[in-house]
This record gives C-alpha cells, structure tokens and sequence, in this order.
C-alpha cells in the first residue's frame, strides 16, 4: 500500500487555506472606500495572501524529508 507523503498532505492543505482565503465572505469583509498607502484594502489582502500562500508552498516544497 501507497502511504501518503507528508508533503502532499500539508500542499493539500495549504489549497484548502488558500480556497477559504480566497473565498467570497472573507472577501467581502475588506471592500469598501478605505485605503492603505493609497491602495484599496481588498488589493492588498489579495496580493499579500497570494504571497503567503507562494511563500509557505516554498518552504513545503523545498523543505527536506527528515
């Protein structure tokens, strides 16, 4: 029997993160007329997780089995 790797286990996980992140009631608690730096609020929450979520897959893919 196949035993499932840690790895594919915590990248399924981080999708399932990322799905609820992304997903549209989260979403709608940063629209509105406010800004950081001049850039609306749901901009930056996008792109800083979307970079999160890069990030941590990184250190998942590259970290090494132990």
């Amino acid at each position: 029997m196949i035993r499932p790797s840690i790895k594919g286990q915590r990248l399924a996980a981080l999708f399932l993160l990322g799905f609820l992140l992304f997903n549209y009631p989260l979403l709608t608690l940063f629209v509105g007329p406010s800004q950081v730096l001049g850039i609306p609020v749901l901009y930056v929450y996008v792109f800083a997780v979307w970079a999160l979520l890069i990030g941590l897959m990184a250190l998942v893919v590259e970290k090494r089995n132990d």
